[in-house]
């Protein structure tokens, strides 16, 4: 024979005091005022960030190169490489922050079954997840965009230096230097080759483009 099963009894604990109430209203008040005070956490990451990429950005374009064409080939696809990474991981940084601050790109959760203090905590949850990925992808952002701004001030030429010389039998010359040896420097100017001898040079400097 099976014993029967004695259903659970359920008496009655100790009365609640002040310190329980008090404990109640607070964690309350916490799971109350989570959301409101993680929204307001996203909007300041999402400011700070748009001003870290604003500055970046005019930083970049006060000096140095801004055509990634002036940089030797391997380089300006390098430089062309971390700008995508760095654009795509910008776009997902702003909207995971936004995405933070104001919520999903849904209705809100109408059911009768879930109330609003439950819905809100599972919202504090995602929208935290989504707060520590979007500043994860913005600082991402932020190394790649320094890495390609880095690369395209301290990058090699696309075109090698020109120098512009001086002897007494040629007078001025600029060009590209295509060669040295023998005591001769070979000199490519205006779509000719010109050797000059090094003792004779009286001034020699090195120029951004010959005129």
């Amino acid at each position: 024979m099976t014993t029967p099963r004695v259903p659970p009894r359920f008496i009655a604990g100790p009365p609640a005091t002040a310190r329980d109430l008090l404990a109640a209203q607070e964690r309350h008040r916490l799971v109350r005022e989570a959301l409101p005070r993680l929204r307001a956490a996203a909007l300041g990451w999402r400011n700070a960030a748009g001003v870290l990429m604003a500055g970046l950005v005019g930083f970049g374009l006060v000096k140095g190169r801004t055509d990634v064409g002036q940089l030797a080939k391997p380089w300006a696809v390098g430089v062309g490489g971390l700008l995508l990474v760095a654009l795509i991981c910008g776009a997902c940084g702003a909207y995971l922050l936004n995405r933070a601050a104001h919520g999903p790109l849904a209705p809100a959760p109408l059911g009768t079954r879930t109330t609003r203090t439950a819905v809100e905590h599972l919202e504090v949850g995602d929208a935290l997840r989504a707060l520590r990925r979007g500043i994860a992808m913005t600082l991402g952002c932020t190394l790649f965009l320094v890495g390609a701004v880095a690369a395209t001030w301290y990058g090699p030429s696309a075109k090698p230096p020109a120098v512009e010389l001086t002897t007494p039998a040629t007078g001025r010359l600029c060009g590209t230097v295509t060669g040295v040896g023998d005591g001769k420097l070979r000199l490519k100017t205006g779509g000719t080759t010109v050797e000059v001898a090094t003792a004779a040079l009286t001034q020699l400097r090195t120029v951004e483009a010959c005129p």
